[in-house]
């Protein structure tokens, strides 16, 4: 690596080696039911709310939000009724986005020269369906891993293509639900994870918001810290059936 920046497109390169694919499809899907491409799309402009942070990149965390719990009372929202209306489509798990790491803290809004298009958003719409979300996640994140948006988004998919999502309707019928358990039932799913490296994001009501799931700069999986690690496997937990 030289740099902040992997050489060429060695950040996707690795993401395909780790995963053992030679190609993936396009456009990814989320845990999606007829999901709908949008006819059209404009990109939306993204302000930083931080100052640049240009750190080494340490590893990498693919966060992944139950999208139920995410749409509870924001069904009727403008702003998010392409993911919640339920008019473009159902969604399980979306990807929130792609991290980079920094040790105990992480690199962010470092800036590029390349202008986000349309072309760049659409194929990841189903993927994660908020143009909004898509373009923020590139400017704070992405924008410290490469130097185009086009790459920041073929390896999100390339990282989601390789994941199994467990059945979490049925999970959440599980007596005795725990953070424990949404990790195992991942696991069982994805051979060659581990559940340390598997976090479990609960809210403060103890309903499943989010899974972090954490990479080493090969893009293979590792413990995660503590903080994205979440809730211990012994906290009681609840999965929102908004489906």
């Amino acid at each position: 690596m030289m740099g902040r920046f992997p050489i060429r497109s060695s950040l996707a390169r690795a993401a395909i080696a780790a995963l053992g694919l030679g190609s993936i499809a396009s456009p990814a899907l989320a845990q999606s039911y007829q999901c709908r491409l949008p006819a059209q799309l404009s990109v939306p402009e993204i302000t930083p709310d931080a100052p640049p942070r240009r750190l080494p990149v340490t590893g990498y965390t693919l966060a992944a939000s139950w999208s139920p719990e995410f749409c509870k009372g924001r069904d009727g929202q403008a702003r998010h009724a392409r993911q919640c209306s339920h008019r473009a489509g159902r969604f399980g798990m979306v990807v929130h986005g792609l991290w980079p790491e920094s040790g105990r803290t992480w690199p962010q809004w470092c800036g590029s020269q390349r202008l986000l298009t349309a072309r760049d958003l659409r194929p990841n719409m189903c993927l994660s369906p908020s143009a909004s979300l898509l373009a923020r996640q590139w400017a704070k994140h992405g924008s410290c891993m490469t130097r185009r948006p086009a790459t920041y988004f073929k390896v999100t998919r390339i990282l989601w293509s390789g994941l199994r999502w467990p059945d979490y309707d049925r999970i959440s019928r599980e007596d005795d639900l725990t953070a424990g358990t949404i990790r195992t039932r991942f696991v069982d799913a994805n051979p060659g994870w581990t559940r340390e490296a598997v976090g479990v994001k609960l809210n403060d009501r103890g309903w499943l918001q989010e899974l972090r799931l954490c990479y080493d700069t090969r893009f293979m999986p590792k413990a995660c810290d503590r903080a994205r690690f979440g809730a211990r496997d012994g906290a009681q937990a609840k999965i929102w059936r908004g489906l």
